[in-house]
C-alpha cells in the first residue's frame, strides 16, 4: 500500500471518529429553569410526604419506531431530564434525591445523538446538581435500603393519575383508558397502575400512597419561569391563529388554516402541537373537539379555530371565530358581539382572593343589564343568550404544561401565579351554530393579565386581517399529482 493511500484511510477514520466522538459529546438539556427552582420544587414535595416516606416517580418509556421522545410532564417538572425509561427517588428520611438511567447504547447514540445515561453520571450532576446518579438496576436494591422498610410501615408516594406527554391531558386520557376497560378484548391498562401493582408485589412492606395531588396543586401555582414559556406559547398560538385569518377565504379546506399556523409554530421553536388542532368551518365548529379538518370553507360560514403549540414543554389555549368570507353579517355579528362583551365581564372580577364562582356570578349580572334593549332576528338566539347567563363552563380549566391542566379553578379562590382560560360560549342547536372564543388569564398581584389579548377580538380587527394576504396566499398548494 503507497504511503498517499495510508494517509487518505488514516485521515478519513480521524474524521469519522471525531464525527462520531462529536455527536456522542453534543448533549441536550433544558435551559429554562434553574437548578435551584427544580430543588425548590423538590423540597416541597419533601415537606409534605414526612420523614417515614419516599417518593418514586416514574420517566416515561423510550418511544418505538420514529418518534420523537417527549419526557412525562411530572418527571420534567421535578428534574428537566428528557430520556426514556428514567426514574426519580426523593428519600424523606435524608432529604436525598436520586436519578436512575439506563446505560448507554452507542449505537443508537451514533444515530441519534447523545442520549444522557448513567455513563453520564458526572454531566448531569453538573447539569442538575443532584448528587446521586446511578443505574437503573440498582433501583430495586435502593428501595430495600432506604433505611426505612425496618421499624413502622414506610409510605411509598407515587403519581396515580396517568402521565401527559406533549399534547395529552389526563382528562383525556382517563377518557381513552374509559373506553378501553369497556372493551371485552383490550387488557389495555394504565402505566401507572402496572407500575403500582409490581412495586406491591416486590416491596408489600410499603404502603402506597398517591403523589397526584400533592403534584397538581405544586403546578397550579406558575412560577415567574413558567409564566415566561406561557406567555411565549400564547404569543406563537395567537401568530398562528392571525396567519390563519389572513389565509381564509371561501374554497380553501379547513387542513390549509392548520397549515399556515403550523408554520408559524414551528418557525418560532415549537416542538409541535400542545392539542391537535380545532378547526370547524359551519357547523362542524358545533363539535367541541373536531379534529378531521377535512372540510371546504364556505362563503357565509364562521370557521372556529382553537389551537397553540407544545413550547418548551408547556403550551397554551387561544381561540378565535371569523367569517369566512370577511365579513360578519348582521345576525353573526349580534351574537359574536354578546361573546366578546361577556369576555370583557369576565376579565373584569379576575383578581386574588375572588372566588370563581363569584366572578361567575357577576359577570352574568353584568351581561344581563348589556342584554337590556338588545334585539335578535330569532328568538333562538335570545335564547341561545340567555342560557348564557347560568352557564358555568365560561370559565374554564387550568393551563401549563398540559392544554388541560391539573389542578381546579371552579369554585376556589383564585392566587396570584395561576394561569386559566375565559372561554365565554353560545349554543343555537336549531343551527348547528356554536359561537365562542377563549383568552388566557394569568392572576396577577393587583389584578389580571390577557396573555391572549393582542389576538383580534374585535370585529373591525378580525375583518381588517382578513384582508391581509396569509402564507397560504403566497405558497398556495399544487394541483396533485403533479404530473399527469
Amino acid at each position: 500500500m503507497s504511503f498517499n493511500k495510508l494517509l487518505l484511510i488514516l485521515t478519513i477514520l480521524l474524521i469519522s471518529n471525531r464525527n462520531n466522538l462529536y455527536s456522542q459529546e453534543k448533549h441536550y438539556y433544558q435551559t429554562d429553569f434553574t437548578i435551584s427552582e427544580f430543588e425548590a420544587r423538590r423540597s416541597k414535595v419533601f415537606k409534605e410526604i414526612g420523614d417515614n416516606s419516599i417518593a418514586l416517580i416514574q420517566g416515561g418509556a423510550s418511544i418505538a419506531g420514529f418518534k420523537v421522545f417527549r419526557q412525562t410532564n411530572t418527571f420534567y417538572y421535578l428534574c428537566g431530564i428528557e430520556e426514556g425509561h428514567a426514574y426519580l427517588l426523593l428519600n424523606g428520611k435524608n432529604k436525598s434525591t436520586t436519578i436512575y438511567l439506563p446505560r448507554r447504547e452507542k449505537n443508537r447514540e451514533q444515530s441519534q445523538g447523545k442520549i444522557l445515561s448513567f455513563d453520564d453520571a458526572d454531566l448531569i450532576k453538573k447539569l442538575t446538581g443532584i448528587k446521586n446518579i446511578k443505574s437503573l438496576d440498582f433501583l430495586g436494591n435502593d428501595l430495600v435500603s432506604t433505611g426505612l422498610i425496618n421499624g413502622t410501615i414506610p409510605t411509598l408516594y407515587t403519581p396515580f393519575s396517568p402521565a401527559e406527554m406533549g399534547n395529552d391531558s389526563r382528562d383525556e386520557i382517563l377518557s381513552g383508558h374509559a373506553r378501553a376497560a369497556a372493551d371485552p378484548w383490550d387488557s389495555n391498562t394504565t402505566r401507572e397502575s402496572r407500575f403500582i401493582k409490581l412495586i406491591n408485589e416486590r416491596f408489600p412492606e410499603f404502603e402506597i400512597k398517591n403523589l397526584s395531588p400533592l403534584l397538581d396543586s405544586m403546578r397550579l401555582i406558575k412560577s415567574s419561569k413558567e409564566i415566561e414559556i406561557i406567555r411565549k406559547a400564547t404569543e406563537i398560538a395567537g401568530l398562528g391563529i392571525i396567519e390563519a385569518m389572513r389565509s381564509t377565504k371561501p374554497g380553501i379546506y379547513e387542513y390549509q388554516l392548520d397549515a399556515a399556523a403550523k408554520y408559524i409554530f414551528y418557525q418560532h421553536g415549537s416542538q409541535g402541537d400542545g392539542y391537535p388542532s380545532i378547526i370547524g368551518g359551519g357547523s362542524n365548529a358545533y363539535m367541541g373537539h373536531y379534529f378531521r379538518k377535512k372540510d371546504v370553507l364556505k362563503d357565509g360560514d364562521l370557521v372556529l379555530m382553537d389551537y397553540a403549540p407544545d413550547y418548551n414543554n408547556y403550551t397554551s389555549d387561544v381561540t378565535r371565530i371569523w367569517p369566512v368570507n370577511g365579513v360578519f353579517n348582521t345576525d353573526q355579528a349580534a351574537l359574536y358581539k354578546f361573546i366578546v362583551n361577556y369576555r370583557n365581564a369576565l376579565f373584569k372580577y379576575i383578581k386574588p382572593g375572588v372566588n370563581s364562582d363569584e366572578v361567575l356570578r357577576k359577570a352574568s349580572k353584568d351581561m344581563k343589564e348589556y342584554l337590556v334593549g338588545k334585539k335578535f332576528s330569532k328568538p333562538r338566539y335570545l335564547t341561545a343568550v340567555q342560557n348564557a347567563l347560568s352557564f358555568r363552563g365560561h370559565f374554564q380549566h387550568p393551563v401549563g404544561m398540559a392544554v388541560h391542566d391539573v389542578g381546579r379553578v371552579h369554585g376556589i379562590n383564585l392566587k396570584e401565579g395561576m394561569v386559566f382560560t375565559i372561554d365565554p360560549m353560545i349554543w343555537i342547536p336549531e343551527e348547528k351554530l356554536y359561537i365562542r372564543i377563549e383568552d388566557v388569564a394569568l392572576v396577577t398581584r393587583n389584578g389580571v393579565e390577557n396573555l391572549s389579548e393582542f389576538v383580534p377580538s374585535s370585529i373591525n380587527k378580525i375583518e381588517e386581517m382578513i384582508k391581509e394576504k396569509g402564507i397560504t396566499e403566497f405558497r398556495p398548494s399544487k394541483n396533485l399529482p403533479l404530473k399527469k
